[in-house]
């Protein structure tokens, strides 16, 4: 990595670091200083969003801190100096629960924070044929929208691998 990359990934990691301690102090200061004003917050289905906006995010995670006590983890991140992820917990001690998960971060040139892709800890709705984040473009973005056409060779490979196992 050069210097300037380890300066960009140095850049974006702390972005990320400034968010959570927004979201820990119910800082709009701080999530102004870490978040692009047109950031958008996808979540999963069902749990509410997309949030459009720094100040609906802000909106959305003071009011947490305010009912339910509400306090975040970084307990992994992993940064390539263009995007990162990370893996947090989100205690909610007024209600006695505590969710996990991760989030994939997008960052403009400047290093505030575009997009974020919240991904829970939980079991997929199987009432659901797609279960994909509420809001989020797939398609556009060069997302796979259908099973891939695998080759004649895999193809090959996996009935002799399924009639073997048919056989066990």
């Amino acid at each position: 990595m050069t210097n300037a990359d380890e300066a960009r990934r140095t850049q974006l990691m702390e972005a990320v670091r400034g968010y959570f301690r927004a979201c820990n102090a119910a800082s709009r200061e701080r999530f102004a200083e870490v978040l692009a004003v047109d950031c958008v917050h996808y979540f999963p289905p069902g749990t509410g969003g997309p949030y459009h906006g720094r100040e609906a995010i802000a909106d959305l995670w003071i009011g947490f801190v305010r009912d339910k006590g509400s306090t975040w983890t970084i307990d992994t991140m992993v940064c390539d100096g263009v995007q990162l992820v990370v893996e947090w917990t989100h205690f909610k001690p007024a209600v006695g629960e505590r969710i996990r998960g991760s989030e994939w971060y997008l960052f403009d040139d400047a290093g505030l924070i575009t997009e974020i892709w919240a991904h829970y800890a939980s079991p997929r709705d199987v009432t659901r044929a797609a279960n994909e984040l509420e809001g989020f473009d797939y398609g556009p973005r060069g997302y796979a929208l259908a099973p891939p056409a695998l080759d004649l060779a895999t193809l090959a490979e996996r009935e002799r691998n399924l009639t073997r196992e048919a056989a066990r």
